[in-house]
């Protein structure tokens, strides 16, 4: 850990960004604005202290998630996401997910916003909403989930207000037009071991890729292995105590812009035993347009399209963020792609 100015800390120049003003919703929120605006326009990658989410809770979380991923195969295989239909919840096996067209090294559970079977959305059959699946013999597992998802809803929420605040608009502006109901994504994921040294071709636990939404806020476990590409390179993003890992979204990089920048990233485990990681993505509502702020201080820089990791604009396409969302979905698992569009 270095300190890059008074105040400041980072890890391999990833700040660490106290963020308990907005939490709190006292103190200094523009000081804290303008180093999540600096960090954007940087890296589009920083570390978050001082949120609040209870350590017993993700304690208990990772325990949790440990116990259902040590089960052999078969009873994972209980909760395979082909049960869930077009929710796109449950288990996937490794292999399963693919990042530009190869199969990730790596295991998951994948929930949602839980809905009940009367929801108007779930009646009206509308792709990725509805009930999560949960594993029977691990009767925690549901509500410590859930409480989870909800803490995170709420610091999504906060962040967005610092992020607004970072780009000189109210603090209310993505709650007012894109998160008022924001579609919610969780992941957990088991990466199991992998070879010290990288072969022929990569074992990625998974390949370079940048996150589809807002704003993803990841909990990871202390075996490393996330990778960032900075403005020089791959740096690493080592896990540091008492703080979650935020970064940009495709979503906010189409509203800003570009000015700021979904950055990609990927994951190698080479701890020598298996890495546990928790994505939380939050999201514009599935049914929003997302568009450009409007504001003489965000002019549009150059697309950056042809140098993307998948060179797909995140400006040019039209529709809904369901639109790009599924189209994404296709992509990752294309054998449940049918089920789910």
């Amino acid at each position: 850990m270095t300190h890059t100015q008074a105040g400041s800390e980072s890890v391999s120049n990833l700040p660490i960004i106290d963020v308990h003003a907005l939490v709190a919703g006292t103190g200094d929120k523009e000081t804290v604005a303008e180093q999540i605006r600096h960090a954007c326009l940087d890296m589009g990658f920083f570390y978050i202290k001082g949120h609040g989410v209870d350590e017993a809770l993700q304690d208990r979380l990772e325990q949790l998630s440990r116990q259902f991923f040590a089960q052999d195969l078969e009873t994972k295989q209980e909760l395979l996401m082909e049960r869930a239909g077009r929710a796109w919840r449950g288990y996937f096996p490794v292999g399963g997910e693919l990042t530009s067209g190869r199969p990730d090294l790596k295991e998951g559970l994948y929930f949602g916003a839980e809905l009940r079977a009367d929801d108007p959305r779930v009646q009206a059959g509308v792709p990725l909403h509805g009930a999560n699946l949960f594993p029977a013999n691990i009767p925690e597992f549901r509500e410590t989930v859930l409480a989870y998802m909800a803490a995170l809803t709420q610091l999504g929420q906060t962040l967005m207000q610092g992020i607004a605040l970072s780009l000189g608009l109210e603090a209310s502006y993505f709650a007012d037009r894109y998160t008022a109901d924001p579609l919610i994504l969780f992941r957990i994921f088991n990466y199991p071991p992998g070879p010290a040294n990288v072969g022929t071709p990569p074992s990625w636990g998974v390949g370079e890729h940048t996150d589809y939404g807002l704003l993803t806020i990841l909990k990871q476990d202390d075996a490393g292995g996330l990778e960032v590409k900075s403005k020089s390179g791959w740096v690493a993003a080592p896990p540091v105590p008492g703080t979650f890992v935020c970064n940009i979204g495709d979503m906010l990089d189409r509203m800003t812009g570009g000015r700021y920048r979904s950055t990609p990233h990927r994951v190698r485990n080479t701890a020598g035993r298996s890495r546990l990681s928790f994505p939380f993505f939050f999201d514009p509502n599935f049914d929003a347009e997302v568009k450009r702020i409007e504001s003489p201080d965000l002019e549009p820089v150059m697309d950056d399209q042809e140098s993307r990791w998948d060179r797909s604009s995140v400006h040019a396409f039209t529709g809904t963020y369901g639109d790009y969302l599924l189209n994404k979905v296709g992509k990752v698992f294309p054998a449940l792609g049918g089920s789910v569009i």
